[in-house]
Formats: C-alpha cells, sequence, structure tokens
C-alpha cells in the first residue's frame, strides 16, 4: 500500500467515505452481470452489435482486465467500434490509470475531444 503513491491518504479516506455512503453496487455490476448467467437474455440484445459513435479506449498498460480475454483487445479495435479514434495502453499504470496517470489521461481525452470536433 505504501508503494501507491498515486493514492494519497486524502484521496483514500474520501473514496472510503464515499463508498461507506453509497455503496459499491455499481463498481460490482459488469463482473455480476458477466458471469452470473442471470443477464444472458439481456446481454444478447446486443450480441453482435457495434459501437457506432466515435470512440477512445484508455486502459493502464499493467491493467490485467485488458488481457484476461486473449482477442478482446484488438476484436474492440478492429469491429466492436466501428469509429475508434483512439486505442491507448498508458505504461506505468495498472486498473486506476486515471489515478495513475492523470495528466496523460487528461492528454488523451483532450486528444480526442479535439478529434471529434465540435458538437
Amino acid at each position: 500500500v505504501a508503494a501507491n503513491h498515486w493514492l494519497p491518504d486524502r484521496d483514500l479516506a474520501y473514496y472510503s467515505a464515499e463508498y461507506g455512503r453509497t455503496g459499491f453496487q455499481g463498481g460490482l455490476q459488469w463482473y455480476r452481470c458477466g458471469t452470473s448467467g442471470a443477464f444472458n437474455n439481456e446481454l444478447q440484445l446486443f450480441a453482435g452489435r457495434s459501437i457506432d459513435v466515435p470512440s477512445c479506449f484508455i486502459s493502464g498498460k499493467q491493467d490485467w482486465g485488458t488481457y484476461q480475454r486473449p482477442g478482446v483487445f484488438e476484436t474492440m479495435q478492429r469491429s466492436a467500434c466501428t469509429k475508434m479514434l483512439g486505442c491507448h495502453l498508458v505504461d506505468g499504470a495498472g486498473h486506476w490509470v486515471q489515478q495513475e496517470q492523470p495528466a496523460e489521461v487528461t492528454r488523451l481525452l483532450l486528444d480526442f475531444l479535439t478529434k471529434t470536433g465540435p458538437a
């Protein structure tokens, strides 16, 4: 824990207080939907569909989640997102890329917004 300089005690205290106040259900729903089988019918509504709006993917290069299903990262770029404008694996970051490398995530997001043009 001491090696995690990207999560100072004041930030950890804030997250702990908020999760204590609101719970952490939203953060767990993906895992429940993807592993329990209880939502398979609902998930099938989206099978074979693509995301057809400008898209950007940012993840930590050291985040195991990006690699847990071989080929999914490449499929996302090739066909799942038809307007992929950026796909970035940020070195020196894991699962909490926005906290671990905030300046790089901000730079990448601003670059993506520039590519999408005015609303």
